[in-house]
């Protein structure tokens, strides 16, 4: 049973995501350098080989084995991150099931604010198939502007330096219309 003071600090938690301003200098925009962010290991072996990566304690988007990585920042806590949650799944797999976005474009969320247990919890509830990396600090949502969730980046790798060519807060309507405009973007 969850005590009222859990209850009292998760309710903060939800109130300081959806009124925080975001940073002096915003979230970065299209045509922006993509932070240059320590990500924590997937624990997973699936997820690491989903993204290419060997090992490590730690990897930074370069590293992903990719020409786009979308990421989204979301929370555990968010009502409109939950609701987004089958549109991402469905987005995954239309992706994995295209030989022409298939090992170009991946996927990866950023759990702002959630430990890695809550990170897990919403995986398995919502039925996420990619990695989510915990940010129980605030670490990684600092560095992105503090943005509101969800938010999604679509960053083009495998260059000098990732770049970003799609930063929008909320979800989308329409996965196959959403990559599109990202591949778009991105030049693929």
């Amino acid at each position: 049973m969850i005590r009222k003071g859990m209850l009292a600090v998760m309710a903060l938690c939800i109130m300081i995501l959806f009124t925080a301003a975001p940073a002096a200098s915003g979230p970065p925009a299209p045509g922006d350098d993509f932070p240059d962010i320590p990500l924590k290991m997937p624990e997973s072996r699936e997820h690491r080989d989903y993204l290419g990566l060997k090992g490590g304690k730690t990897f930074s988007m370069g590293d992903i084995k990719a020409r786009v990585v979308i990421v989204e920042v979301l929370s555990m806590y968010c009502p409109h991150c939950q609701r987004e949650a089958p549109r991402v799944s469905e987005l995954f797999r239309m992706i994995e099931g295209d030989a022409s976005s298939r090992g170009k474009v991946k996927l990866i969320g950023i759990a702002a604010g959630n430990s890695a247990f809550e990170a897990d919890i919403f995986r398995k509830k919502y039925g996420i198939p990619f990695p989510l990396i915990d940010d129980g600090d605030f670490t990684l949502h600092k560095s992105l502007g503090e943005v509101r969730t969800p938010y999604f980046f679509g960053v083009v790798v495998g260059e000098n330096t990732p770049r970003v060519v799609y930063s929008k807060l909320g979800g989308f309507e329409n996965p196959k219309e959403f990559l599109s405009e990202i591949m778009k973007n991105a030049g693929l």
